[in-house]
């Protein structure tokens, strides 16, 4: 049977407002809408009252009241897409069996009214039916959505078909013909060469191939997945090259394979971490958390999701981020992922009423997603799934480019660049994959298939715009990163076996799906397969074979799993609710066998040697031509004008809108993110993680890309996104530079005679030369060559484009450079630009010449044998001033050229600078020479020195040969203005506030395009108060370590499936003295652990159930709505114990307070005003309570890491309010005064009278939204007033808990 129930609000005032502004531009003024959510339950039987009544409750969730299901008059229902099942019912059915409840599925879609109609629209049927379309254009992707006749007969959602049949393709009769058709309509994308190459095959196996088989091979053997081209001969003007492309990045290795564990062998590359490490990790048997002492070896991997991103932003950017966590993953035997990076390269923005005169544009197909819509969705989706996987996202880059050449071509990147990657750590002994055995069990782990993603592989491979529209949309993926994340808690329970890790072989499920990762895996393994369909767990049963066998559903893994463990191995994917499957067996014989028990046949038969064979080697044949390049001419004789255009280009401007959404605090190790100071402006140059929770060793990673250069030099390019990785990540202590260790991703258009020329010279250039020359490896990367968008008779066409990403050992964290300079010019030394450009200035590919619509003829580069001897002299010398007390701060010189670098600085530090470029000038004082030194972006950095330090300084730099590249060029000025002479020539003088404003313009218009517009323009606000002055905690108690006891309380590290935040939480308090227990709901569920058995309970951070019924909600009901009611109940009232809920278990225990004592008057956490995920650091004003945790920190102000969706407290009523803030509230966000604070961002989620955390009446339980575990080490903060302490002022909330507990 099929309920409908009625749900409650889904779009805030805010959203249905922005929706009402675009239809009253289309013509549809006065109307007013509201949005509701409304569920469907599927239950074999007749639901009964009490079932009923826990459906009411388990589907209660967001603010407002249900619709009436009477009176409702739906415009537009939109639910799921037909024969698909959505993430979200997914979860919700989980949690709703968790209860027993007797259902089969829950699924959730959106109603829109129309509730008010000044015009009467709806009195004309086709003014109706016109107002539906327009709304149904705003708010309907037909990715992911269907159109509801009636909300009350959902049927079609719920259709269980048949399972449908697989299809021959008659070769054997039509030949040729046959497999040209079957190329076209499954969007095969095979080349000429691979159909002769089947023809041949199937035509010697005397049988018509299966249209799964033809699938499989198009997959597997896509350039996505068999990098063709990399691996191809190269003709260049009739000469044969003795390289190809992959052989010259191999080349780099070769010649520097230090350090190097795994390189081009997995999913990722491993590098050793030089020393041992504590890795902390909970017992295998007992689950208490404890240190162990090995080596942590670095793995580190970079991916493209370029095609998805383009046809849907934002589930192509969350699979891109979650497909390339996958990756790092399944390395090895099983690894962990830890931090991530993402960047986008799109063409102009084109924001609206905020255009800029030089957006030159040619249009753009429809089905391809504007690079407006691109930056408001993509980086939602990317930051997303980093966020619910728990991966803080501490790198990227972000660059726009679109130049016009003619009316039907452009360069750009209409085909988006979407970067996803990171890095993890890996046991040393799991580092290579296991022996796998005839006869093991093969299995797929993760939640059941569905029918999307098909052709993925083979869709990426092919030129935007070129494919069809409706094969386009069926190969985007959509994403489930609290699945995702259930899979990684098995891999980790795995690997933390040690030397009895079930997982002997693991391979991540991307590109092909099950069709290419199970291939490969037994291929990799040396053995064949045989599988049976069947097996394979689906949501939607009347797949076919190909749509099973081919999609490309995510968060699954495959693995040949020990038979010795398999037990052990099925006990972890039970506790952790992660569903896997054994759908295979290895083979002796080298094939890939598929067996359909329904059909009784075998869909897929194929010799490993046809489906991996040699189809014919592709030979790249190019010729050099002569370039039209145009030497620069600016028409602008202002600095002024310049420096403001320089400034609003997305490129150099702010990316705030891009790094507050996403977890930058997560792990608790997180030592350098993006933001910078007391300001958190976001110019940093690197990230940087501790190894673990005691030591100071870290890893480092940092990014490079010059596109634009490459339309001048493409070996410039590359050897310059290079240089600029470098000039990033020197600001960390790492012992040499043949540590470092690069990510090469390419794009390019290859089937352009130019672009895959300039390929060939960019790979050349850093794999033969430039790499080895330095010492360093590339043991990674990745390729994406079909970088063009073709429509009707128009071309864009992307730049060569490479982006490097390094990745280090950092020698010691404490050390690590930030662009934050000395205000005090008492104090402060002078600034230098370090020079690595010779002199030379030069503007081609610069932002300046972009935003005059210009390329030039000459660009920056690093000029022979005497660059790369200045380069190394540059890393060795600054190297050698870590930890000496020589730089106060340092800043590389990248986009926008040294303006924009000592701009950046000002920014962060919020001082005025005194800048004289008369020591940068190449030719004399003309205007076009001093907007060369100003605007030119040649490789370095700009470096302020401690004062009294110059010497010392100067010293070093000569000692390497390098005191030519020092430039003197600013001082710090006690006032906030900018002054910039050329000697004795003023060429400008601002307030610091006119060009930090023209600077965040950019990220406003999109953060207020994008969120609520009232929080972004509060936040723009705030840039105009030139007083303020910053973050400023105030901390007034000495931290006292707790006195050991002589037996250890224990506390349970409480974990649903979704949490994220347990480790680091476990690390706090028992660093506070505890045993701290790894504790999964489930344990609780079935009797292996119980709450008596602890002292206190945690709950922890995360997204539960993937918080699809309101944060928190799914676990809280899990007990309210079970029988662990009564042991949770008598846990609370046992005034012996204490509680602690964090973020998600803040939100969860929040709906608990039925059975807390003391916690009537508690609030619900909902939406946050923004309506946006904030990540931020924040300060908070701790209340006097008589909280056992914050006993003796009353009245300070502490920073703090914050990071929600859903924290704005909502009381019952005011006199709830007023009672929780009587007697209850413990910790309020101030602002940057000091004082209690309802303004964004220092509020980050709108809750009125700041109320970030409460405790019941007697202290004994407390709730905080934010993170005091993310920061109980003094090294995690983002930016803290200079101390030396080891712990950071939380810890003690934690040592108290351990002195409370033990001295009763």
């Amino acid at each position: 049977m099929l309920i409908s129930k009625p749900g409650r609000p889904s779009d805030s005032l805010f959203r249905c407002t922005k929706i009402e502004k675009v239809l009253a531009k289309q013509g549809f003024s006065g109307i007013r809408l509201a949005g509701y959510w409304v569920h469907w339950i599927e239950a074999d039987t007749a639901v009964d009252a009490s079932t009923n009544e826990k459906l009411d409750q388990l589907l209660a969730y967001g603010e407002g009241d249900c619709f009436s299901a009477e009176s409702i008059k739906p415009l537009l229902v939109v639910a799921p897409r037909v024969g698909t099942l959505s993430p979200w019912s997914s979860k919700a059915t989980a949690a709703a069996k968790r209860l027993q409840l007797p259902v089969d599925r829950i699924e959730r879609g959106k109603i829109y009214e129309v509730i008010e109609d000044a015009h009467g629209v709806l009195n004309s049927a086709e003014q109706a039916t016109a107002l539906k379309a327009a709304l149904k254009d705003i708010v309907f992707d037909p990715l992911m959505h269907s159109d509801l006749a009636d909300w009350q007969s959902p049927e079609e959602l719920f259709i269980h078909a048949e399972p449908a049949p697989s299809a021959t393709v008659p070769v054997m009769s039509e030949g040729r013909a046959a497999l040209d058709n079957a190329n076209e309509t499954l969007g095969l994308a095979l080349s000429e060469d691979e159909i002769t190459y089947l023809l041949e095959a199937y035509q010697g196996l005397e049988r018509d191939p299966v249209d799964v088989e033809l699938m499989m091979f198009a997959q597997a053997n896509s350039e996505h997945c068999r990098h063709k081209i990399f691996n191809a001969d190269w003709l260049i003007d009739g000469e044969k090259q003795a390289d190809s492309l992959f052989g010259m990045i191999r080349n780099t290795s070769e010649k520097s394979p230090e350090g190097l564990l795994s390189a081009y062998a997995d999913n990722a590359s491993v590098i050793d971490s030089l020393i041992d490490g504590q890795r902390f990790m909970p017992n295998p048997d007992t689950c208490a958390y404890e240190f162990v002492s090995e080596a942590i070896p670095m793995l580190m991997k970079v991916e493209t999701h370029n095609h998805p991103t383009a046809i849907a932003p934002f589930p192509g950017a969350a699979t891109g981020a979650g497909g390339e966590i996958r990756d790092e993953g399944a390395t090895g035997r099983g690894s962990k992922p830890k931090a991530g990076l993402a960047g986008f390269h799109v063409s102009n923005l084109k924001i609206p009423s905020y255009e800029h005169t030089w957006e030159g544009s040619i249009g753009s197909p429809k089905r391809i997603a504007s690079a407006l819509q691109i930056m408001i969705d993509g980086p939602l989706g990317a930051a997303a799934y980093n966020n619910e996987f728990g991966r803080p996202n501490l790198c990227g880059y972000f660059r726009t480019y679109e130049l016009p050449q003619s009316e039907d071509f452009a360069y750009g990147f209409h085909k988006p660049v979407m970067i996803a990657g990171g890095f993890g750590n890996i046991r040393p002994d799991h580092v290579q994959k296991g022996e796998v055995p005839v006869g093991t069990k093969l299995v797929v782990l993760g939640p059941p298939a569905m029918l999307i993603g098909l052709g993925g592989g083979a869709a990426s491979s092919v030129a935007g715009g070129a494919g069809d529209e409706a094969l386009d949309i069926a190969s985007v993926q959509r994403e489930n990163p609290e699945s995702e994340r259930r899979c990684q808690e098995v891999i980790d329970r795995c690997w933390q076996l040690g030397d009895a890790n079930p997982i002997l072989f693991i391979h991540d499920v991307g590109a092909g799906g099950l069709s290419n990762a199970l291939p490969e895996l037994v291929k990799d393994a040396n053995v064949g397969g045989e599988f049976n369909l069947r097996s394979v767990l689906i949501d939607e049963p009347g797949m076919a074979p190909l749509e099973i066998w081919c999609n490309e559903s995510q968060e699954r893994y495959v693995l040949a799993v020990d038979e010795n463990h398999f037990e052990r191995f099925k006990a972890i994917c039970e506790r952790e609710v992660c569903p896997f499957a054994v759908v295979g067996t290895a083979v002796a014989e080298p094939k890939v066998e598929v067996k359909d028990s329904h059909f009784e046949n075998s869909p897929v038969d194929l010799p490993q040697s046809v489906l991996f064979g040699k189809p014919p080697k592709i030979t790249m044949t190019v010729e050099r031509r002569e370039k039209e390049l145009k030497p620069l001419s600016f028409p602008v004789k202002n600095l002024s004008d310049a420096l403001t255009r320089v400034l609003k280009c997305p490129t150099v401007a702010s990316k705030k809108f891009l790094i507050t959404i996403g977890d930058r605090s997560v792990t608790a190790t997180v030592v350098r993110d993006q933001m910078v100071g007391p300001w958190q402006e976001p110019v940093a140059d690197l990230a940087v993680t501790t190894v673990d929770y005691v030591g100071y060793r870290g890893e480092a990673m940092a990014m490079g890309e010059r596109a634009p250069i490459a339309l001048i030099d493409a070996a410039a390019s590359t050897r310059m996104a290079v240089t600029e990785s470098l000039t990033n990540i020197v600001a960390a202590p790492i012992e040499k530079i043949g540590h470092v260790k690069l990510s090469a991703n390419w794009m390019a258009a290859a089937g352009d005679n130019d672009q895959a020329l300039a390929l060939y010279e960019g790979v050349k250039a850093i794999g033969k030369e430039f790499c080895p020359a330095l010492g360093i490896a590339i043991p990674v990367g990745k390729d994406s060559l079909s970088m063009q968008t073709k429509w009707e008779d128009k071309q864009v066409m992307a730049p060569m484009t490479a982006v490097i990403t390094s990745f280090a050992p950092v020698s010691d964290v404490r050390d690590v450079w930030t662009p934050l300079l000395e205000r005090d010019a008492r104090q402060a030394g002078q600034l230098y630009v370090l020079d690595l450009g010779q002199g030379q200035n030069r503007l081609g590919g610069s932002i300046l010449a972009q935003v005059y619509e210009q390329i030039g003829n000459q660009c920056p580069d690093i000029d022979g044998d005497k660059g790369v001897e200045q380069l190394k002299g540059f890393w060795n010398a600054l190297q050698e001033m870590h930890n000496k007390g020589i730089v106060k701060a340092y800043h590389d010189r990248s986009d926008g050229g040294a303006i924009v670098a000592l701009l950046e600085m000002a920014f962060a530090s919020r001082c005025g600078l005194d800048i004289d470029i008369a020591p940068l000038l190449k030719d004399g004082e003309n205007f076009e020479d001093q907007l060369a030194a100003l605007f030119a972006e040649e490789a370095g950095a700009v470096v302020q020195v401690v004062k009294g330090q110059e010497e010392a300084f100067m010293s070093i730099l000569a000692a390497h040969g390098v005191a030519e590249i020092a430039k003197p060029i600013a001082r710090v000025h006690q006032t906030a203005r900018i002054k910039i002479v050329a000697g004795e020539e003023s060429l400008s003088q601002k307030p610091i506030s006119y060009w930090l404003r023209l600077w965040a313009e950019t990220s406003y218009r999109m953060q207020a395009l994008r969120d609520n517009p009232e929080c972004a323009r509060q936040e723009f606000d705030a840039l105009l108060n030139e007083k303020d002055p910053g973050m400023s905690p105030k901390v007034n108690f000495e931290i006292k370590p707790s006195t050991p006891a002589a037996q250890k309380p224990r506390i349970a590290i409480l974990r649903e499936q979704g949490v994220n935040g347990q480790v680091e939480m476990g690390a706090a308090f028992t660093k506070a003295g505890f045993e701290a227990v790894d504790v999964h709901m489930t344990d609780l569920m079935t009797g292996r652990q119980n709450l008596k058995d602890f002292n206190g309970l945690v709950a922890c951070g995360g997204f539960s159930f993937g918080d699809v019924l309101g944060a928190g909600s799914g676990w809280a009901k899990n007990i309210l709505l079970s029988p662990l009611a009564a042991q949770f109940k008598e846990f609370f009232e046992d005034t012996s114990k204490f509680a602690l809920g964090i973020c998600n278990g803040c939100q969860m225990l929040s709906q608990l307070a039925p059975l807390i004592p003391g916690a009537e008057n508690w609030p619900r956490f909902q939406r946050n005003k923004s309506e946006q995920f904030e990540a931020r650091l924040n300060v908070l004003k701790i209340k006097q309570t008589p909280s056992i945790f914050l006993k003796g920190m009353e009245g300070s102000e502490l920073l703090i890491a914050t990071a929600h969706g859903e924290g704005r407290a909502v009381f019952a009523n005011d006199a709830a309010a007023q009672q929780a803030m009587d007697n209850n509230v413990a910790v309020q966000y101030v602002d940057n005064h000091g004082q209690i604070t309802e303004t964004y961002p220092m509020n980050p989620n709108g809750s009125a009278n700041g109320v970030a955390g409460l405790v019941n009446n007697d202290g004994r339980v407390m709730l905080m939204m934010p993170h005091p575990e993310r920061v109980f080490r003094q090294v995690t903060h983002s930016w803290s007033p200079e101390t030396e302490t080891e712990d950071g002022p939380w810890m003690q909330m934690f040592y108290n808990a351990y002195d409370w507990v033990t001295q009763q």
